[in-house]
Order: structure tokens, then sequence, then C-alpha cells
């Protein structure tokens, strides 16, 4: 318990989060590291690179009016991105946790997609329809964005095999379901959340939980 306390702490005093996300972020850490403290160390990694994405070029966000808020993630952005993986951990057979690993990769690589795009755009274009777009507009793709989320991916599923939590081969795959899950997650926001069919936490959650099904299929 007091571990995931100073890890809540942390991350509020990094401005990674705000107060109602330290505490989201809290149950969901007590959660893994009750379940397996490896687990934990893996949640450290994507809280470093989601959080070392956000702030990748800040100034230009500002500019854009697209920067995360500097009081941090909210108890629902986090929920969003972690609940999938926290819900797998508590209540699947062991088994089953390579697919949160799996949504972790997909929440690291979109996290770092969409924040890396906004910061180094260049060419961005709509993934339906791949037309030149404006960077930050929901379902665009950059060339910068793409790199970055298979980069975070492979951190993920490199720091999973390092940990033991994952052999290569599941390793391998935890990294491409993470990239596929975020090319989903801008599929969605494209096609629903531009129309306002779905929020942003919703498009998220449901990102991660495509993730954890093509685990399933693959894995």
């Amino acid at each position: 318990m007091g571990t995931t306390l100073a890890f809540a702490l942390a991350a509020w005093l990094a401005r990674g989060v705000s107060a109602s996300g330290a505490l989201a972020g809290m149950s969901i850490a007590f959660v893994m590291a009750a379940s397996e403290m490896k687990l934990f160390w893996l949640l450290l990694v994507v809280f470093a690179v989601t959080l070392g994405a956000t702030r990748l070029g800040r100034a230009r966000k500002e500019r854009l009016h697209v920067a995360e808020s500097r009081k941090g993630r909210a108890a629902s952005q986090v929920m969003a991105n972690l609940g999938m993986a926290g819900f797998i951990v508590a209540f699947a057979p062991p088994v089953w946790r390579l697919l949160a690993l799996a949504s972790m990769a997909e929440l690291t690589a979109d996290t770092s997609s969409s924040e890396t795009g906004q910061a180094f755009p260049g060419r961005t274009l709509l993934i339906t329809t791949l037309k030149p777009i404006a960077p930050g507009i929901d379902g665009g793709i950059s060339f910068n964005g793409t790199a970055a989320a298979v980069i975070a991916a492979g951190i993920i599923a490199l720091a999973a095999r390092i940990l033991g939590l994952a052999t290569t081969h599941q390793a391998a795959v935890i990294a491409a379901c993470g990239i596929l899950g975020m090319l989903i997650d801008s599929l969605l926001g494209a096609v629903l959340e531009r129309r306002g069919y779905l929020t942003n936490d919703l498009v998220n959650l449901l990102g991660t939980a495509s993730a954890a099904a093509l685990a399933w299929l693959l894995l």
C-alpha cells in the first residue's frame, strides 16, 4: 500500500495526473502490485514513457491549444486508459495477464503517438481517407506519431520481457497488438468521435480493449 501511495503522490507532484487521477491511478497500481509486483514495475515504465511524451514539445502544443491540462490527467482519463488492464488483472485468470500487457502497450503507443504527432506533426493524414488534416484532429496520423507509437509499444513489450512477464514471442505479439490497437483507436476517433458518437475517454477505453482482444486471438 505504501509503494502505491508513493507512486500516486509522485505522479501528482510531477503533474502527470490531477488529484482525482492520482487516486484512480493508485487503485490500479494497488491491484497490480497485489497481484504481481512485476506488473507494478511495468506500470511505472508506462507512466514514465507517457509522461515524457506528454511533456514533449509542450510549448508548441499549448500554442495550438492541444496540450494536456497542467493539472495532469483526471480520474476519467486514467480509468479510460488503465481500466481495462486493471480489470483483467483483478478478475481474469493469471494466464490472461498477457492481455493486460497488450492493453498497456496500446495506451502507451496511443499517448506517445498523439503527443508526439502534435509536438512534431509533419504531414498529418486522416486515417480513413488519407487526406491532409490539421494536427490534433481526431483520427489524424503522421509519420512521427506512428514512429513514436511503434517505439513506445516496443519499450513496453521489451520491459515485459526483461521483467519476465512475457516470453520473446509473447512480447512481440504484445507490441504488435499495442500498435494495431492504436490504429483502431485512431479509426474510432475518425469515424465516431469526430461525429460526437463517442467521447475521447470511450475511444481510449475501446482502443485498449481492442488490443486485449487481439492478444486473446493471437497468444
